[in-house]
């Protein structure tokens, strides 16, 4: 990144890019060692926590926690914009198994404390938001079916009913991710409450569920391209029987659901894809390295012709996203998510199928050891796949980005 940002991110980024070359970096094969002698493989290694206390000493803790819903800067975060977090996020996207938990900034419990924040009463953010901002609990997002197509929200099946002053749940949720982490202590559902409302988009609300509630069953973990994710706390099938809670455990208002829902994925899109500007950049490095290091029919790797357009593609490829991303960033801060609604559909995207592809190349001039778990880039594919159908898939950005742009001219 040869531009400068403000000072204070600026002295951020140094601040990080040291941890990362000190800490994070060669925490990878410990966590990993530390993780296969673990009793319960969805416990985090001992090292995680070691990476957040050095996180919080470096005053790298809650990075995540923009200012723009107008929060209290002291309260929450450390009240960045989203273009001064965008370049700290992609640093993070280069480990994206430990970076994000070591600053308390990965998914899905960066969404949920905003969904908290933003729409949560002053004793849901004592009781879920507080321990989640200090790193004490993690939590999960439970929106996604296996029986309908939940891109569409107004699918949704999942039915939560009123009964005196509680809330029934009952239904099936997979992929819920980090359900499968003990340290899950709250559940974000979403399903309807008003299922034969008039307006689609008024059916749905949002219901706190604690981990412990009776009924809630936390069925098997979901793998995604044969990997299971133990440091995200995986991705799980959650069954709610005859869940019951209270009423005060409604987030925000019946029928508030859809644009709760909508609110909070709006910042994970860009989140996500400022990652993957790092995971690219990780894939470049190895992929460079690597055609450096090894020798094919008489010469260097990076002598080959197709090898060297690889990398000029990657890196062309990896600036143009960059550009794009930070201008969504400037845009959500300027106008707001509604205002950047068609770059952000617009980068989520480009920015997973392009960065996969960069990953593949990297991949490929690996050979056998691209496909292993001697380096990251399998699963660092895996990751840039999946987002190519997470926070909605291609298909319905590509339908509402070009509805959008037909409206113009009709």
């Amino acid at each position: 990144m040869d531009f400068a940002f403000d000072a204070r991110t600026e002295e951020l980024r140094g601040r990080l890019l040291a941890f990362m070359d000190e800490h994070v970096y060669p925490a990878e094969a410990v966590a990993e060692e530390q993780r296969a002698a673990l009793a319960d493989p969805w416990t985090a290694p001992p090292v995680v926590a070691e990476l957040q206390q050095e996180a919080r000493r470096r005053g790298l803790w809650n990075l995540f926690f923009t200012n723009q819903h107008g929060l209290p800067e002291q309260e929450y975060g450390a009240g960045l914009t989203n273009l001064q977090y965008a370049p700290l996020a992609e640093i993070t996207g280069r480990s994206p198994q430990l970076a994000p938990t070591a600053l308390n900034c990965a998914a899905p419990d960066t969404g949920n404390m905003e969904l908290l924040a933003r729409f949560g009463t002053e004793e849901q953010r004592k009781r879920w938001l507080e321990p989640l901002l200090d790193g004490r609990i993690r939590s999960a997002f439970a929106m996604t079916e296996p029986d309908v197509a939940s891109s569409d929200a107004t699918n949704i099946e999942t039915r939560i009913v009123r009964d005196g002053g509680d809330y029934v749940i009952d239904g099936r949720k997979w992929y819920i991710s980090g359900a499968m982490n003990p340290a899950c202590e709250i559940f974000v559902v979403m399903g309807k409450t008003d299922p034969d409302g008039e307006d689609p988009r008024r059916q749905q609300s949002m219901v706190l569920v604690p981990r412990d509630t009776p009924g809630l069953r936390v069925r098997r973990a979901m793998r995604v391209y044969g990997y299971e994710d133990h440091y995200h706390g995986g991705h799980a099938e959650v069954l709610f029987e005859g869940v019951r809670v209270p009423a005060a455990n409604l987030v925000g208002e019946e029928g508030g659901g859809f644009a709760i829902a909508q609110a909070r994925l709006g910042p994970g899109r860009i989140h996500h894809c400022m990652r993957l500007i790092g995971m690219a950049e990780r894939a470049i490095e190895l992929m460079c390295r690597r055609a450096l290091d090894r020798t094919a029919f008489g010469k260097p790797l990076a002598a080959q012709g197709v090898i060297q357009e690889w990398i000029a593609d990657a890196r062309v490829a990896v600036e143009q996203l960059r550009l794009l991303v930070l201008k969504t960033a400037w845009l959500m801060d300027t106008v707001g998510n509604r205002g950047a609604h068609t770059e952000i559909q617009a980068i989520k995207i480009a920015t997973p199928r392009t960065v996969a592809g960069i990953i593949d190349r990297a991949v490929q001039l690996h050979g056998a050891g691209g496909v292993g778990q001697d380096f990251p880039l399998a699963e660092l594919w895996a990751a840039a796949r999946t987002l190519r159908l997470a926070d909605g898939p291609d298909e319905v950005h590509q339908r509402s980005l070009a509805r959008r742009e037909l409206r113009q001219y009709r």
